[in-house]
């Protein structure tokens, strides 16, 4: 396509920028592919990062280690479909599947040292406390539970806390959560450790903050249908699907801000670049600034962001969208104008996984694909 067919991209205030195919069609992309590796079934688990590649689960059950060059260091087979990304601890790799099947394998050569049948699915990805002593896991009805890394060792579980119509409004310390009816909306996201404090949302029964070494509540509050979590210092970032977007303090669960997006909320949370960014309906990237909530950036995008974002290259901001040509569109700070789109052609429905100048990302399809990237020129 010739320079004469690009339309130009006006100035917009608020750095609010409307992307098109057209446009993003002209970039000239300063990638070269570094490599696509098969893991030979549809995946939707995302990849979780290790010191020289990364790890990612399938549906046919496999659990994969790749180095940096897309070679298999291990594969090993847990017999069911693995649903969400494994995770590190140490020296050792946990992962669960739909069926309940709890393994940790050795990060080095993917052999088992320990594991766990009839627990309820690992459809939630499993968080690790910083001394990689204790593995947190979210069941399906809301329960949670902490294993020993070492062992698989039940270190505390708390049942499922009642829904709405019986639980106390607002923060209630001290409050033990009590059996409840399953989740509604599917599996709950993943939580975060945050100040020694682990913040749970448990679909219709609410947001609960947990103490890590016992389980015992901190606080709770009637914030339902959480789509994902993040935190910065002692804030918990929580967007819900209806589009309510709130920075809660870790220590009372108290609210510092609130912002609600009229389209609702397609994605997760992710603070990039000095800003709190998530996909909002229909198919836009919605940026807010993290001290007070105000919108600072908002971009169409091609299809819908189902996922978080990624810094690459220290000013680029990668945008994994979730259509059929899986384009991964990189924005450039402090503008947000287009750099480069790059296309996986398989939906992008999670977040890319960046290492210095490479950028890997996992299709739908299963493929692990990664580009180098280039510092872009000055547009």
């Amino acid at each position: 396509m010739s320079s004469l067919a690009c339309p130009r991209l006006p100035w917009l205030p608020r750095l609010t920028l409307t992307l098109t195919l057209a446009v993003m069609a002209c970039q000239r992309a300063p990638v070269d592919t570094a490599f696509q590796f098969s893991s030979d079934a549809s995946s939707r688990t995302g990849l979780t990062a290790v010191a020289d590649g990364v790890l990612l689960g399938n549906e046919a059950g496999a659990v994969l280690r790749l180095d940096r060059e897309g070679r298999p260091v291990w594969r090993v087979s847990l017999g069911r479909e693995v649903a969400v990304a494994p995770v590190e601890a140490g020296s050792a790799v946990i992962a669960g599947t739909v069926v309940g099947d709890v393994v940790c394998l050795a990060l080095e050569d993917g052999k088992e040292r320990w594991r766990l049948g009839g627990e309820p699915p690992v459809l939630t990805p499993p968080v690790v406390d910083e001394a990689h002593r204790s593995v947190f896991l979210v069941a399906p009805d809301g329960a949670v539970r902490a294993l020993a890394t070492d062992s698989g060792q039940v270190r505390w579980k708390r049942p499922a806390p009642k829904p709405p119509g019986s639980a106390v409004p607002g923060p209630v310390p001290g409050v033990p959560p009590v059996p409840g009816a399953p989740m509604e909306g599917g599996a709950p996201p993943a939580p975060v450790l945050v100040e020694g404090v682990l913040v749970v949302a448990l679909g219709a029964s609410g947001l609960w903050a947990l103490e890590p070494e016992t389980g015992a509540p901190r606080w709770s509050l009637p914030v339902t249908d959480v789509v994902g979590l993040d935190s910065e210092r002692d804030t918990v970032f929580v967007a819900t699907r209806a589009g309510r977007v709130l920075a809660l303090s870790v220590k009372d669960g108290s609210t510092r801000w609130e912002q609600r997006l009229a389209d609702g909320v397609t994605g997760p949370p992710a603070r990039a670049l000095g800003a709190l960014w998530l996909g909002a309906g229909p198919s836009s990237l919605v940026g807010l600034s993290t001290s007070e909530g105000r919108e600072v950036a908002r971009v169409v995008l091609p299809s819908p962001l189902l996922e978080r974002v990624q810094v690459g290259l220290e000013d680029l901001l990668l945008v994994p969208t979730s259509g059929r040509e899986g384009q991964l569109v990189a924005l450039r700070a402090p503008g947000w104008t287009p750099a480069f789109t790059v296309r996986a052609d398989t939906s992008l429905r999670t977040r890319p996984v960046v290492r210095g100048p490479l950028v890997f990302v996992l299709g739908l399809d299963g493929r692990v694909l990664a580009w180098r990237l280039r510092v872009p020129p000055p547009t």
